[in-house]
């Protein structure tokens, strides 16, 4: 095991472009790591340079406080799990899991107990025989698993490894390997675009965007303080409801609603002083079905909507309706709905927000529907930059 220390490390293609840009990161010895964030947003490149799969242009990288920069990959004692697997059709499930070791000249003896050890704990002993197209997917990406941990490597570096595989088993997957993660209790770094996998599997998450690091902190602190609209918006499923505001004596005026700024919200600001124009984003799961709010109501407020669609999931309900006036602009929220595929979802003058309410609700579709907003949640941006100002 080894910590992992990048310092300003840059990756510029010969036409100039940067995929990576100044990315400073300290990786502690153990820690699981998530490097997360859009397609195109620089999070693989950034794993494979610590690979030495891709050259670094600028900027050092350290594993266990060596400098490797210029170290090719088979010297830099990590092991790498793919998206696709990367098994050798033509051999067994136990000679995939040992090759390398057999590569380096291991003795048969050795190969085969770290062979049997890593089925063990993979849950693959009884598939030892087989080839890979006789597995499942599930199984076959515990193969590729299996044959990184037999190397025993100082780091795990992890590539979108359960993207190939359908909703349910990437949960089952999921557990497996944050499981395995704290059995073994080797550094690793894994990168998705899926922000689901990085909240619940990451001791800290990597947010990057454009080849930038826009905030590093454990799940839930991105989760409660986000840093800018990108990040607010980005974590959290379905994600945050950004509506234009303007802030009037002292109320923030919404399209559908006036919120007072008293000692509570300014309490919460980094300066105790609000721009003319702001963004306010407001999460599904801070609404509720007034009727349900009980002695919550006091410290927020309520509206009454129209409602648009209603999904029920079973264990919750979603309410979808729109807020006539302007959208809330802004970069971030740009780059977010380009990423989502929702720029033209709906109309230039509405907002479409999502509620996420009690079960025990019971809205009805085209019918007018009374929420409770809790205002002690809500976050504040400044649209000039994107910056939190509630952190």
């Amino acid at each position: 095991m080894a910590a992992i220390s990048l310092r300003e490390v840059t990756k510029r293609y010969p036409d100039g472009t940067e995929a990576v840009k100044r990315m400073t990161l300290d990786i502690a010895d153990g820690e699981f790591m998530i490097l997360v964030g859009p397609s195109g947003c620089g999070k693989s490149t950034a794993l494979r340079m610590i690979a030495g799969l891709e050259d670094i242009s600028e900027g050092e990288l350290r594993i266990g406080g060596e400098l490797v920069n210029d170290r090719a990959p088979k010297d830099r004692d990590i092991a790498m799990v793919f998206q696709n697997y990367a098994l050798y059709p033509h051999m067994t499930v136990r000679r995939n899991m040992g090759f390398a070791l057999e590569l380096a000249g291991v003795d048969r003896a050795t190969i085969r107990r770290k062979v049997e050890e890593a089925a063990a704990v993979l849950d693959l002993t009884q598939h030892l025989e087989r080839k890979p197209a006789q597995l499942s997917g599930g199984q076959r990406q515990r193969v590729a698993m299996g044959r990184a941990i037999v190397r025993e490597p100082k780091a795990f570096l992890m590539d979108e490894p359960l993207s190939n595989l359908d909703a349910k088993l990437r949960v089952q997957m999921r557990t497996q390997v944050s499981r395995l993660q704290r059995r073994l209790g080797t550094t690793t770094v894994y990168v998705t675009h899926d922000q689901t996998e990085a909240m619940t599997l990451g001791d800290r998450v990597a947010v990057m965007r454009g080849g930038v690091i826009q905030q590093v902190d454990p799940p839930e602190a991105l989760y409660e303080r986000p840093v800018n609209l990108f990040v607010a918006g980005f974590i959290g499923s379905p994600g945050m409801n950004f509506l234009p505001a303007a802030v009037e004596g002292a109320t923030i005026r919404l399209p559908l609603a006036s919120i007072p700024v008293d000692e509570r919200l300014r309490a919460r600001l980094a300066d105790g002083r609000l721009p003319r124009s702001l963004i306010v984003g407001i999460r599904p799961e801070h609404f509720e079905d007034a009727a349900l709010a009980g002695e919550r109501r006091s410290r927020g407020i309520t509206v009454r909507v129209t409602v648009d669609v209603v999904e029920s999931m079973g264990s919750e309900i979603y309410v979808h309706f729109t807020v006539e006036g302007e959208r809330a602009t802004a970069g971030d929220l740009d780059e977010l709905a380009g990423d989502a595929g929702g720029h033209d979802m709906v109309g230039a003058e509405q907002t479409e927000v999502v509620a996420r309410l009690d079960r025990a609700a019971r809205p009805r579709e085209g019918e007018t529907a009374e929420l409770w907003i809790d205002t002690d949640r809500i976050h504040l941006f400044d649209p000039a930059d994107g910056r939190c100002l509630t952190r």
